[in-house]
């Protein structure tokens, strides 16, 4: 009777004893959890669009919010103004008259400033999203990121437009040809933040949109088209007086931070990525909301 109970007692001490075990083994489970949310998965649609017109509504409201610093603005980009004299790269003005004197040039190139800074960066997020789903996420990732950090350049740094400058015979051409070209420019201007010019996201979201069409698509033609979008984009915000050339350099460097930012958590470049992301069960996020409905 002593023996029987003896070795039930060393049996119940033996199952007890994996509770250590289990404790020990917690960093590997966290580990676990942040690759499953470093993890490319599918996108889902309804949350993409919820999330973009929730950011762009945020980005709008913030950069907006921004407090106008007029006096600020004009004397920054009074010394931009120096400083490309300087440099020998002050053909902002020779280029704004030049393609001015061309009505239906200039006119395109106001509609263009307005439409596919919008259009063409919407088409690129539906086309990732619609045939490279395992590289969307790092992709969207970017652009959030260079659009986010651009709110610190418009914060800190206020700069006018060259077409708002006092003393410099810049053409604003949205006026002048009374087309829709700017949201800055005739009755649209109090809709947006006249003197946030630095960093370009013209610039910034032309070149992620080329960069990313050059990484990922196949036909020669498309990737040539993609290098072709910011080179243009560059031509059409100078030719407008909307940015000097130093803004484009301010948006190439929010566009490498957004790299930066990508690489970092996803651990590699979006086209580098698988193009469909392996099945590996739904997102933690998703799990722990189902978890608290229940």
């Amino acid at each position: 009777m002593g023996e029987s109970s003896v070795k039930t007692l060393e049996t119940r001490t033996d199952v007890s004893s994996p509770i250590v075990t289990g404790i020990e083994t917690r960093p590997e489970s966290e580990d676990a959890l942040l690759t499953r949310l470093r993890a490319p998965r599918r996108p889902r649609i309804w949350f993409e669009i919820l999330l973009i017109a929730v950011s762009y509504w945020t980005y709008s409201l913030i950069r907006n919010a921004v407090p106008e610093q007029k006096a600020a603005a004009l004397a920054n980009a009074d010394w931009i103004w120096s400083v490309e004299r300087g440099l020998g790269i002050a053909v902002e003005q020779s280029v704004n008259h030049a393609v001015n004197s061309v009505t239906w040039l200039i006119v395109g190139m106001n509609y263009y400033y307005a439409t596919l800074h919008f259009v063409v960066t919407i088409g690129v997020l539906v086309w990732i999203y619609r045939f490279h789903p395992g590289r969307y996420a790092a992709t969207r990732l970017i652009l959030f990121a260079t659009t986010g950090v651009a709110l610190v350049g418009y914060y800190f740094y206020p700069l006018a437009p060259p077409r708002l400058m006092n003393g410099q015979d810049f053409v604003d051409t949205v006026l002048v040809h009374h087309t829709w070209g700017s949201m800055a420019s005739g009755n649209l201007k109090h809709m947006s933040n006249q003197y946030a010019a630095m960093p370009s996201m013209h610039i910034g979201w032309s070149l992620w949109c080329g960069l990313t069409i050059f990484a990922v698509a196949s036909a020669p033609w498309a990737r040539i088209l993609g290098l072709l979008y910011p080179t243009a984009t560059l031509v059409v915000i100078v030719a407008t007086a909307n940015h000097f050339w130093l803004d484009a350099l301010g948006g190439m460097a929010c566009l490498a931070f957004g790299y930066g930012v990508s690489r970092a958590w996803y651990g590699s470049l979006p086209h580098r990525l698988p193009r469909h992301p392996a099945h590996i069960g739904p997102h933690p996020v998703s799990a722990a909301l189902n978890r608290f409905r229940r």
